[in-house]
């Protein structure tokens, strides 16, 4: 962590979380929180996941802090059963609703894709505007699972990005290009369809096209948010709010960081120099 996965990842603890998500609401920013997990393959450990995510919604409650909870069901067990995941999902979702907060499902890699679909849309039909999901522009049957959910649902809260795992080209654009424009596709099919977008990108060029689309479109702002990653381009989370919009910070925590923190690194390999200059300074 002091080499620098401390840039992305906001302490080890939920008490030290809590106090960044704190700072970042006096600067406008808003927030989702994620217990760092992924992959347990112990009943033990989906537990104390699940655990970890009730004591993130009550932290949140008692605090006052303006912040929603991110999670992944394979730390809760859903390598083990099916029927094991749901049941802590259960959990996690009665306490959201309770304190009528919201959980947003991340998604994992393409072998979890189906069942993570088959569970959201049994809690989606239970729990309604307190859970929401991720969709990835890297997988050529995204535009089809879209336009089934924006059809199929009431509201549909859903947080657009390019993707970070690595998936064969059977299942998904090998070339950047291709990414890139099939997600600037799905930003205006999920816009036009009147559902909650959370557009979740640095990229500029993303960026700039969604605010000159929703200006086009007359898109109300309450409509969508932009969503960063703690600790990258800090300066641009802080400018998009002061320009009035909707800005949610994705903070990270916890002991099994390890992994969130190399897929930041292969995603933007200059990260890996900020490390190494970390590892010099006195």
């Amino acid at each position: 962590m002091k080499l620098g996965a401390a840039r992305f990842v906001a302490g080890e603890t939920l008490k030290e979380a809590i106090e960044q998500v704190r700072l970042l609401n006096k600067e406008g920013l808003v927030v989702t929180l994620d217990h760092l997990g992924e992959f347990v393959f112990d009943e033990a450990e989906a537990r104390a996941s699940t655990q970890a995510c009730l004591d993130v919604l009550d932290a949140i409650h008692e605090s006052g802090v303006v912040s929603n909870l991110s999670l992944k069901m394979t730390s809760l067990g859903l390598d083990l059963s099916k029927e094991l995941c749901l049941k802590h999902m259960h959990l996690i979702l009665d306490k959201a609703r309770q304190y009528d907060n919201f959980v947003r499902i991340d998604m994992e890699d393409y072998a979890h894709l189906d069942v993570t679909m088959e569970i959201f849309d049994e809690l989606k039909r239970e729990y309604g505007k307190h859970v929401g999901l991720v969709i990835q522009a890297y997988l050529y049957r995204t535009v089809d699972d879209m336009k089934r959910l924006e059809n199929e649902y009431e509201t549909m809260n859903l947080r657009l990005v390019k993707g970070a795992y690595m998936e064969s080209p059977k299942v998904a654009f090998p070339n950047k290009a291709e990414v890139d424009t099939n997600y600037l596709k799905i930003i205006d099919m999920h816009l036009q369809s009147g559902h909650f977008a959370a557009v979740a990108t640095h990229d500029d060029n993303a960026i700039n096209h969604t605010k000159q689309f929703v200006k086009q479109h007359n898109i109300p702002n309450e409509q969508f948010e932009f969503q960063m990653l703690y600790g990258v381009r800090p300066e641009t989370q802080r400018e998009l709010v002061k320009e009035g919009y909707a800005m949610r910070v994705y903070v990270p925590y916890g002991n099994d960081w390890y992994g969130y923190f190399s897929r930041r690194i292969a995603e933007r390999p200059a990260n890996a120099f900020f490390i190494i200059k970390n590892m010099f300074r006195k």
